[in-house]
């Protein structure tokens, strides 16, 4: 008897667990139900045939289960992670932004093969309009919506839904590799400049005050100084004129009096200026010995005039 044994290589057991085929992928706007799933479309995941699952069940599929998606025609490829396997036979449904990145059409063939990707540490993401500017925290803001997804791939653009508004960000950069799993996983976030935003001008803060000129003070008088009064014209009960029309009287540039500038002012401080210079002391006793009290010092007063003695 002759016995025969077949070398196992190691290589030959990966390709055998790896999990591959093509189906014809529409978006999630056409699957068939009476439930609405729109929160397919909030997320980086696809819904794939009960026959994928039970063909993932025979291999030695690494959880969680992340997918290559590769368009052929294009040389577009993309990362997914999957959320129900309820699709048709042959079919599998995908988010329309995920369907923008790989230039698919309703009813394309694509590629789908398992991979095994890294835990991501650090991912950039470039907004595609200004008005993600506008999100009080959007870094809280896409924390909240990248739980909805299962990878992320350098290149692609994806989509978040925010208060009724669907904002797209560009993947700049991730780490460690170009395609990272995003599962459970502590990463720092940053953001680049927005497309198309321009950084608002900003002005000097300090700018040259104009210096005062020294006026001539015989100009003082050409001034509109406003209210003047008696100035008018009076007018007579019977409706004749007056033969003399009042005139004003000219003002006088000496006086006009012009308050002290204050060469000392800064910007912020507010200085009272007050007399300082103390009274002379005779003027001071003099007031004092005019006001000091005095008691019983006044004069009285009777109702009673008195009369002459005879």
């Amino acid at each position: 008897m002759f016995s025969f044994h077949v070398f196992d290589h190691p290589l030959s057991r990966g390709f055998q667990n790896r999990f591959s085929t093509q189906y014809r992928c529409y978006s999630v706007s056409m699957l068939a139900g009476p439930n609405d799933r729109s929160d397919v479309e909030k997320g980086g995941k696809i819904i794939m045939p009960p026959s994928a699952l039970d063909q993932l069940s025979r291999l030695n599929i690494t959880y969680p289960m992340l997918f290559k998606l590769t368009n052929k025609n294009s040389d577009r490829m993309t990362h997914c992670g999957v959320l129900e396997f309820v699709a048709d036979e042959g079919i599998c449904y995908l988010p329309h932004w995920m369907m923008q990145n790989l230039l698919l059409e309703e009813g394309g063939l694509v590629q789908v093969e398992s991979v095994n990707l890294m835990v991501a540490t650090y991912s950039k993401f470039q907004p595609q309009s200004p008005d993600f500017l506008d999100i009080t925290n959007p870094k809280a803001v896409l924390e909240n919506a990248l739980r909805n997804f299962a990878c992320l791939t350098t290149g692609d653009v994806v989509a978040i839904n925010y208060n009724e508004k669907i904002y797209e960000l560009r993947v700049m950069e991730t780490k460690p590799d170009k395609a990272v799993s995003i599962i459970e996983c502590d990463m720092n976030v940053d953001f680049d400049a927005p497309l198309g935003y321009k950084e608002p001008e900003r002005r000097p803060q300090h700018q040259e005050e104009p210096t005062e000129e020294e006026a001539d003070p015989t100009s003082y008088a050409d001034m509109d100084l406003g209210f003047r009064a008696f100035t008018g014209n009076g007018n007579r009960l019977d409706g004749k004129l007056k033969g003399i029309e009042p005139s004003p009287v000219p003002l006088d540039p000496s006086d006009i009096k012009r308050g002290i500038p204050n060469y000392d002012y800064k910007v912020g401080r507010i200085t009272f200026i007050r007399n300082s210079r103390p009274l002379p002391r005779k003027a001071f006793d003099e007031e004092d010995e005019m006001n000091r009290f005095i008691a019983f010092s006044g004069e009285g007063q009777s109702l009673r005039k008195k009369g002459r003695k005879p």
